[in-house]
């Protein structure tokens, strides 16, 4: 797990929060699928795929859930700009915590599948240590890669390359 890194551009995490926290309207959750490339355990991304564009009533039930419909629309995209998914992000009203849902219904179960979850609908100052960051091990298991130590795994850089 040492090696394991995702890297964003900083401009491209703030539009996903900025996304985010439009799409879920303060009131219920939001979440998106990151592309990306990857080399090794080092995985770098390069835009977002917010849920509700690969399916319309994501957010209808108030939480992040997707018809299996919308995984061939993925997988058509991710083909078309060849890109891979690194990741998914949603947001949970109060604390980032994984819920039992999250942790019995992974938006994608490969193992090294990383899973960020923003705390209050992504309201607000996004402080990297307060963001949930757990890694799929497989078998329903995550690895906790949360708080202090979130920079470990989860940087950002000023350039697009």
């Amino acid at each position: 797990m040492a090696n394991l890194k995702l890297t964003f551009p900083r401009c491209l995490w703030s539009e996903c929060m900025a996304e985010l926290k439009r799409r879920g309207h303060g009131r219920h959750e939001s979440g998106c699928f990151v592309l990306g490339t990857v080399s090794g355990r080092k995985k770098r991304a390069a835009r977002c795929v917010y849920y509700d564009e690969l399916d319309a009533k994501a957010y209808a039930s108030g939480v992040c859930v997707l018809d299996g419909s919308a995984f061939p629309k993925l997988w058509e995209a991710c083909r078309a700009e060849g890109l891979t998914v690194v990741a998914d992000i949603h947001t949970h009203h109060g604390p980032a915590y994984q819920s039992e849902a999250d942790r019995w219904n992974p938006m994608i179960a490969r193992p090294g599948h990383l899973a960020v979850i923003v705390p209050n609908f992504a309201l607000g100052t996004i402080w990297r240590h307060r963001l949930g960051l757990f890694c799929y091990q497989g078998d329903h298991r995550w690895a906790d890669l949360s708080g202090w130590w979130a920079w470990r795994y989860l940087t950002f850089t000023w350039s697009w390359k």
